[in-house]
């Protein structure tokens, strides 16, 4: 999981890399959509984990039948879901982005790359949802595989499409996004022959009306909170992305960059979100409930000390990485703040994903989005402005590590109180 995390990630931090170089302003730019991809993304991520819980479920059952039917529905789901949501964010391109304050100067170039990037969002959904079908039916070989391959094949193309190369034509920052859509249809393709002709895990038809409003209601009832919990986290960006603005177009591609380096280094945390919950929900339904917190437990101590190794190896390199990502003076000194200070956090942080994964398993979803709800806007969003405020960037950077301390306390209380009402029940 680990390696097809880091180059499904990877896609954001490449296009950074080449979009870095063609200047500033393109830079800025593309940061600005980082909240507004993770959106999109993030109702994927949640309907995958509605679909992983219920496959996984019926697979265990011995239901066969039905798990090739909710399956077939999970992705005409997405399909669905994530297509309308792309539909509005493209008629809404402009109001969107100029209520996160992006200026008039880099609109166009915010214009070329989420007009792409908003149609290829559709084919990344069906190999996303596809790979919890796979994980849920026991193989996360094959998903890794799969966003390890999309990865290598953006990355290639990145280069080719932004800066050209022979008869293909320079296209700026709408090459990334190209090289984005290629990649994912790549994915998209690959999933469905293997779920519909190789396993036969789906049934390779559509589904009639009663059979997709039976497979989608009960995705839906896992899978909507799920999805709304992460979809809390872009939005609490985009407003964060709007306070960092007033600080100019070099804090906010500083910002960026930061962003899609939390995302590599974070990426231990979300392998282990997608791992940890299988073994909570089966020995839930076993009544072992010591199993459930030794294992949570010892999820726990393992990213923390983690995570202060990852802060050791970013703050030590922090000079490199910002000679790498950055052209001008400022927003070199401003990425090596973030570096000294932000990831402080991302050891608490990772209690809170590892909580609110292990509430989906225990299928107590909506505690789970309570949960998010609290961390981003009673405590990440209010307490980085004030820190903004009183301090100027560096107390915004500071009020990010509070927020994630103060909001992991909370999450492992929670937790354990969830606990004990099952053992209870």
């Amino acid at each position: 999981m680990i390696l097809g995390m880091v180059m499904m990630m990877s896609f954001g931090l490449v296009d950074t890399f080449f979009v870095s170089l063609l200047g500033t302003e393109q830079l800025a730019a593309i940061s600005f959509t980082f909240p507004v991809t993770f959106t999109v993304i993030s109702l994927n991520i949640g309907l995958g984990i509605g679909t992983s819980a219920i496959i996984g479920k019926l697979q265990g059952a011995g239901a066969i039948n039905d798990s090739k039917l909710y399956a077939t529905g999970s992705l005409m789901l997405s399909v669905l879901l994530v297509g309308s949501l792309a539909a509005v964010g493209y008629v809404l391109i402009e109001p969107i982005f100029k209520y996160l304050n992006a200026s008039e100067a880099l609109m166009p170039y915010i214009r070329d790359y989420m007009g792409i990037w908003y149609l290829s969002s559709v084919f990344l959904s069906l190999p996303m949802v596809g790979n919890s079908v796979l994980r849920a039916c026991g193989d996360t070989r094959t998903p890794s595989i799969i966003m390890a391959s999309g990865g290598a094949l953006n990355a290639a193309m990145d280069p080719i499409l932004i800066f050209g190369f022979g008869p293909v034509p320079a296209m700026g920052i709408q090459g990334a996004a190209v090289a984005t859509f290629i990649a994912w249809i790549f994915g998209a393709s690959w999933i469905i022959w293997l779920l519909a002709v190789r396993r036969e895990l789906m049934i390779p038809r559509l589904l009639n009306l009663a059979e997709f409003k039976r497979s989608s209601k009960e995705v839906l009832r896992i899978g909507l909170p799920a999805a709304g919990a992460n979809m809390l986290t872009p939005i609490a960006g985009a407003v964060m992305t709007a306070i960092v603005a007033t600080y100019g177009a070099e804090a906010v591609a500083a910002w960026g960059v930061g962003n899609r380096l939390e995302s590599i280094a974070s990426i231990v945390i979300l392998s282990l979100s997608m791992t940890l919950p299988p073994i909570i929900s089966q020995n839930i339904g076993a009544n072992l409930y010591q199993r459930v917190e030794q294992a949570y437990v010892v999820a726990l101590k393992f990213i923390l000390v983690w995570q202060v190794v990852v802060f050791g190896l970013l703050w030590a390199a922090s000079h490199w990485i910002a000679l790498i990502f950055a052209n001008e003076q400022e927003v070199a000194r401003l990425i090596k703040l973030f570096l000294a200070i932000v990831p402080l956090g991302y050891g608490m942080q990772g209690v809170v994903i590892l909580t609110n994964s292990s509430l989906n398993a225990m299928h107590r979803p909506m505690t789970a989005l309570v949960l998010s709800i609290i961390r981003l806007f009673v405590l990440f969003v209010p307490v980085s402005y004030i820190g903004s405020v009183l301090f100027d960037i560096p107390g915004l950077f500071w009020g990010n590590v509070i927020a994630n301390v103060i909001m992991a306390v909370i999450s492992y209380c929670i937790f354990k109180q969830m606990l004990k009402k099952h053992r209870t029940s």
